[in-house]
């Protein structure tokens, strides 16, 4: 019986490179433990750097090519990209964004085309892309843009930030406090909690993944006392879940649903606004979190931290989250294909 092909590497995104990315690729790569195969979008020259700046003795070597790396392989590959960066430590360059903007669209293409297993994407500074034109809200949505380019079907990202005591799901991201209300729908938290159980299930291998759906106020409304949205907002989204054969349960007072013995009744929760989902994410596992994004036709995750300007190029940034998200990527694109 012949052994199946190996896997295609992961596209990692250079991400922004005045920022911690190119320190936490270098260190992660220079480290004991061993790492998923991945093939790095950027710059080699600013990887080189970085690693001399900060300790990290390992190579660069750059590719021509995007394809496996040979057996034993110790040196960051890296397949150039034609725009170049300046990657100067804790100093954005509006010059570097085309190299930044460039990355994250040939790792999804690379992606999409069967070439890569997987994005890893590096932390990205979204004024500094801003200042250079760039037209998205974020990352995230970059990245549904970029999968309905290549394959013509919206998709809708779903941010999951997981951990290994905890996933949460803000269904409101990036928007102020005073407009979660307005924001927060029963067909949003629906269509969240659908794309949250569908890929709970095929890209983490959870049966049946069991959701905890957040109150939006405190005590999830005291019966009306304190809201009326959980009771005309979140609680019909739990019906029409459990209606489609979802295990979903909520609205829970938030203030209850973190400590140990409620997460084991859930594999994610679901929560109405940004902070509510990550200050426990980020509480529990504050190195080892990771962003995944879910609802993409391709897997993404990411560390779940920013560029650090202040930390940049000094050797302090730890790569742990970046190895959890290359981990949790790998783990995801084996279990596409069954191995």
């Amino acid at each position: 019986m012949t052994s199946p092909a190996p896997l295609p590497p992961l596209a990692v995104t250079i991400g922004e490179p005045a920022g911690i990315g190119p320190d936490i690729i270098m260190a992660a790569a220079a480290g004991a433990r061993p790492l998923p195969p991945f093939i790095v979008l950027g710059d080699a020259r600013v990887l080189g750097e970085r690693a001399a700046l900060t300790g990290c003795h390992v190579g660069v070597r750059t590719v021509e090519a995007f394809a496996p790396p040979p057996a034993g392989e110790r040196a960051v590959l890296v397949l150039p990209l034609p725009a170049p960066m300046a990657g100067v430590p804790g100093r954005p360059d509006a010059g570097d964004q085309a190299g930044v903007i460039a990355a994250i669209e040939t790792a999804v293409a690379l992606t999409l085309s069967g070439e890569a297993s997987g994005v890893v994407t590096a932390p990205v500074s979204k004024q500094a892309l801003y200042g250079a034109g760039f037209a998205h809200p974020g990352h995230t949505e970059f990245l549904a843009e970029l999968a309905l380019r290549h394959t013509g079907r919206p998709a809708r990202p779903v941010m999951m930030i997981a951990g290994p005591l905890l996933r949460t799901i803000p269904v409101t991201i990036h928007i102020p406090l005073a407009q979660v209300p307005a924001a927060l729908t029963t067909a949003l938290i629906v269509e969240t909690g659908r794309i949250a159980a569908a890929d709970l299930e095929s890209r983490f291998g959870i049966g049946q993944p069991r959701l905890a759906v957040a109150g939006l106020n405190p005590h999830a409304g005291e019966g009306g006392a304190l809201g009326c949205e959980d009771e005309a907002v979140v609680a019909p989204a739990v019906r029409r879940l459990r209606g489609e054969g979802i295990d979903a349960r909520g609205p829970l007072p938030a203030d209850t649903m973190f400590h140990a013995a409620a997460r084991a009744g859930y594999d994610v929760a679901l929560c109405m606004y940004h902070d509510q989902a990550l200050i426990p994410a980020k509480t529990l596992a504050f190195d080892e979190a990771v962003n995944v994004t879910l609802g993409l036709p391709f897997i993404r995750t990411s560390p779940d931290h920013g560029t650090a300007f202040d930390i940049a190029g000094t050797g302090r940034a730890s790569p742990a989250s970046f190895v959890a998200a290359l981990e949790m990527a790998w783990a995801m694109a084996r279990r596409q294909v069954g191995r």
